[in-house]
């Protein structure tokens, strides 16, 4: 075993190796007086046994000794890597000797008669060497330690980082960077930055480090998007100017961020707000899109519930092109827009002949869908004859044109739309009750705006961008007191009125940020406060108010949904299931 270095606040030891006793001993004496922990040995075997046992500061040796010399004490002391300085004494100095000791890296070298002054001397020279060469080892560590740490630093932290020199060199390259940019250690290092596009697309990390070896400012984040072993990345890259302690400037630094798969998730979370072109992150959007997709594997009728401006259209759409009918027509009746007979015409189609004005045969649109989708929309407002005839068709599939007795099959999936109750029309005795089954039997109720206001960021968003295009503006969005007018209004019409209340706007907006006053005034000045209407909101089922509110109308449901800030086919269905209804007179 090779002997460990001495603690640092050790007495400072001695090894001396003399065949004589009595040098031995005088020389012992001389340095123990000196404050030194002296050990002796008469040879090199008794040395070999000290240096076993315990380590030593310094070793003073004659070179001839009995069997093997001093020479081959030094050599063995440098063998063992010990690092001690040693001092060689002779009685036959001579050059040859003296410069064998020195080769081998003999600390000095005494001449017999020894002096106390010369060994005293001496020793305390090899101590300094030695305090001093243990400093340097302690230094040499601790800065090896500190390379070793920085450099795990360097190489576990997730952000890519690319050290340039004035010169545009790359100087150093961390696992993180050569793992984005598929680089292998020892590939770049050295060479110009602009050699590292073999990755096309870094052409503005190029410029952000030219700007700042140029300016010595750091540059801002700047988004690029290249393409690395087939695979595209999204990446966020800034650079800083590198200066050393003594304020020298060294070059920049490049600092990359991978953010493809931040991109990735939100393109995920996005997928999963909109369906199509409908935007929704509540849960009860969330519901209806998760039944569109299951309504796409079938052929059911699907009849959709909704206030005016709620999007009933663009859930007929989306079910029609998510289903099998895809490739196939999608029609749309407006069923409140057309009288009776230009309606029966519009849907079935006529003969030639068949009324004044038919100069010939037409088509109706549920010949026109074969294979595809038809939408009725206002469905509520048919007449009972057309009722009828739109039964036949949705039991047997086949119609007759007005003026004609021949059937005509038809494979079309049936979606109706109406924001009336259908319930109250057939208790009325307006509405076909089989034909409300027909129709009804999967059901969407889209929620009106005011019933999901976390929607309401998501929208103003989509029409920011599509006004932005359509209008060739630069608006970054809406301001904290706009979207709390958002917030707090109820939007009787919707999202369509939400949709043209940002297209007013924008045509308005002349800054950066959409402000309350570039609003159509009918809505801030529905959400001032008003103290002389009921507290109430959209979702409350809170009978004691809507029935305080009935009251103070006189049942009047039209005036009564007004004053609570809700639509009237919302505030029937809240009746409804109350059990409110007006007192017998």
């Amino acid at each position: 075993m090779s002997g460990a270095e001495p603690e640092n606040n050790q007495t400072p030891r001695v090894l001396i190796v003399e065949d004589e006793a009595v040098l031995r001993l005088t020389f012992g004496e001389f340095l123990s007086s000196e404050g030194y922990e002296v050990h002796t040995a008469e040879d090199y075997e008794e040395a070999l046994s000290h240096l076993d046992r315990m380590p030593f500061d310094v070793v003073i040796t004659d070179i001839i000794l009995a069997g093997k010399t001093g020479v081959d004490l030094l050599r063995t002391v440098n063998d063992r890597g010990l690092r001690c300085p040693v001092v060689m004494i002779t009685g036959e100095p001579n050059v040859e000797t003296a410069a064998d000791a020195v080769r081998l890296g003999a600390f000095d070298y005494l001449p017999k008669p020894v002096t106390r002054e010369a060994i005293v001397r001496v020793t305390r020279m090899a101590m300094d060497l030695r305090r001093l060469t243990l400093e340097r080892d302690h230094y040499a560590a601790q800065m090896n330690r500190y390379r070793r740490d920085l450099e795990a630093i360097f190489n576990s932290v997730t952000e890519g980082i690319i050290t340039v020199d004035p010169d545009m060199r790359i100087r150093q390259v961390n696992s993180a960077a050569l793992s984005i940019f598929g680089l292998t250690a020892g590939s770049v290092t050295g060479r110009p930055f602009d050699e590292l596009v073999p990755v096309s697309g870094l052409a503005p990390a190029h410029e952000a480090l030219e700007q700042t070896l140029r300016t010595r400012q750091s540059v801002t984040e700047r988004r690029i998007e290249l393409k690395v072993d087939e695979i595209e990345r999204v990446l966020m890259v800034r650079t800083a100017p590198l200066f050393y302690e003594d304020g020298v400037f060294g070059g920049a630094m490049l600092m990359v961020r991978d953010i493809t798969r931040l991109i990735r998730l939100e393109q995920q979370i996005e997928e999963t707000q909109q369906y199509r072109d409908m935007i929704g992150k509540s849960p009860r959007m969330q519901e209806i899109f998760n039944l569109i997709k299951d309504l796409a594997e079938t052929n059911s009728t699907v009849l959709i519930y909704g206030e005016s401006g709620t999007g009933k259209e663009l859930v007929a759409a989306a079910i029609h092109h998510a289903s099998n009918r895809s490739d196939g027509p999608f029609l749309k009746v407006n069923c409140a827009a057309l009288s009776e007979n230009i309606l029966e015409s519009e849907l079935f189609g006529h003969v030639k002949g068949a009324f004044t004005g038919a100069f010939k045969d037409r088509i109706g649109r549920f010949e026109a869908a074969d294979k595809g989708t038809i939408l009725l929309d206002e469905i509520g407002d048919i007449s009972p004859r057309l009722q009828l005839r739109l039964l036949r068709v949705l039991q047997e599939h086949e119609f007759e044109r007005v003026g004609s007795s021949t059937p005509i099959r038809t494979d079309v999936r049936v979606i109706a739309c109406t924001n009336q109750w259908l319930e109250q029309k057939i208790q009325r005795g307006e509405f076909r009750q089989d034909l409300y089954y027909r129709l009804n039997v999967v059901r969407i109720d889209l929620p009106p705006l005011r019933e999901r206001r976390e929607d309401i960021p998501l929208l103003v968003d989509r029409f920011l961008h599509r006004f932005n295009k359509n209008m060739k503006k630069s608006i970054t969005g809406v301001s904290p007191e706009t979207m709390e007018v958002f917030m707090n209004y109820p939007w009787p019409g919707n999202v369509r009125e939400l949709e043209n209340c940002m297209e007013r706007s924008f045509i308005v907006c002349r800054e950066s940020v959409i402000q309350p006053a570039h609003l159509p005034p009918e809505i801030t000045a529905s959400t001032e406060p008003n103290h002389h209407a009921p507290r109430a909101t959209a979702d409350s089922n809170d009978e004691a108010v809507i029935l305080d509110v009935l009251e103070q109308t006189d049942w009047n449901v039209a005036k009564s949904a007004r004053l609570l800030g809700i639509a009237r086919n919302t505030l029937y269905q809240k009746m409804k299931a109350l059990g409110l209804s007006r007192p017998h007179e």
